[in-house]
């Protein structure tokens, strides 16, 4: 019997990710859903020695003896993040994150982000797609999760510490959750940003019809039943994060943090619910970096990595938003309680939404048909 070893797949540009349905963010938000019951059943890999880790980084030192070797400037990344994802996604990949904050001079986004999706079997590819607008819906779409399961049922204020890409698919994924919204606090740093950000938010969610701009972050916090810090900055000093201090808080609130930030003692202390996309995550972070980790990765949640080093935190008020979703712990138990969640990032998550929009692609047709060869040279 005659084998067929012809390898095709389909690039995917981001154009045709578009119209194969990246920016559905009511269907990114079930897709990570989905996901996040895999994860509690353990029915998926990442990389590292515990198979959580987020990736697998390039780092450049401070001085080298090659003049055309990059400097570690701010925010330059350049990371392979590979991930499976079992259940009814069967697929795995790998995410490569390109990132340079000085890409901005150049009209360029700073991160160029690209997706090859494979075949669990074979590890033949099935798509080589762009991944900017993939990555940045799935990371909106996971405090979108959260706010489904542990915000107020009528939840009317979003509080928004910095209006730009995580901002507006953050924002997305709220409105997809909760449906009572009407008022929007942001805070920002130029002018340009706040105006585009306001002129999206009137155009996508005309719902929204409170729109405020805000002097401070505590102005963000207060009176706000839903928070977020999508800010970017430089790392190294947690007391340059952007806090969020417990008396800002208002009863019932629902923090969803995806960006660099810092607890004052109150909000570090057993009153506040501290909620994780994944434990597992944050473990793997705290083996790899230098100690203190929140100097290293600015996120809540390796400050509580810290916290549990340090004896200041018990592992056991740490939850996990995929056994919530999985309805085998409680989502939110009383209008009264605050709750904060820690949002990583997970490579598993573009391997769900990517197949997703793969095989929507595949069903209408779309993406430039590429062939790997009809018969392998080397066998």
């Amino acid at each position: 019997m005659s084998e067929n070893t012809t390898i095709d797949f389909i690039y995917l540009s981001e154009q045709d990710m578009i119209r194969a349905g990246v920016t559905d963010m009511p269907k990114c938000v079930d897709t990570m859903e989905e996901m996040f019951v895999l994860l509690h059943k353990g029915d998926y890999r990442m990389a590292g020695s515990n198979s959580d880790s987020h990736g697998a980084l390039i780092t450049f030192p401070e001085e080298s003896p090659f003049p055309t070797m990059p400097k570690p400037t701010a925010d330059r990344r350049l990371m392979a993040m590979p991930a499976y994802l079992g259940g009814d996604f069967q697929t795995c990949g790998v995410k490569w994150y390109g990132s340079n904050i000085a890409n901005r001079e150049k009209g360029l986004p700073r991160s160029i982000l690209m997706l090859t999706l494979s075949d669990i079997e074979t590890a033949a590819p099935l798509a080589y797609m762009s991944a900017n607008l993939l990555s940045a819906y799935r990371t909106g779409a996971i405090p979108g999760v959260g706010a489904r399961h542990l915000a107020r049922k009528d939840a009317k204020v979003i509080g928004l510490l910095g209006p730009g890409v995580m901002g507006k698919t953050t924002v997305s994924a709220f409105m997809a959750a909760c449906h009572h919204i009407d008022t929007i606090k942001i805070k920002g740093r130029g002018q340009k940003s706040l105006d585009d950000f306001i002129g999206w938010v009137k155009e996508t969610f005309p719902q929204i019809t409170n729109i405020q701009v805000v002097d401070s972050i505590e102005d963000v916090v207060r009176g706000s039943d839903l928070v977020t810090y999508c800010n970017s900055g430089e790392t190294g000093d947690p007391t340059t994060y952007p806090i969020v201090k417990r008396e800002w808080v208002k009863p019932g609130a629902f923090l969803a943090m995806p960006a660099s930030c810092s607890l004052d003692e109150g909000m570090e202390g057993p009153g506040v619910r501290k909620v994780l996309d994944n434990t597992r995550l944050y473990e793997a972070w705290f083996e790899e970096l230098p100690k203190p980790a929140h100097n290293c990765v600015p996120l809540v949640g390796v400050r509580f990595m810290d916290m549990i080093a340090d004896g200041q935190l018990d592992k056991a008020e740490l939850e996990d938003i995929g056994k919530i979703v999985a309805n085998e712990a409680p989502g939110r138990q009383n209008d009264e309680e605050i709750i904060i969640m820690s949002v990583g990032g997970m490579p598993v998550e573009d391997i769900a939404w990517a197949t997703v929009i793969y095989r929507n692609a595949i069903e209408k047709g779309i993406g430039v048909k590429l062939n790997l060869w009809e018969t392998p040279v080397l066998k």
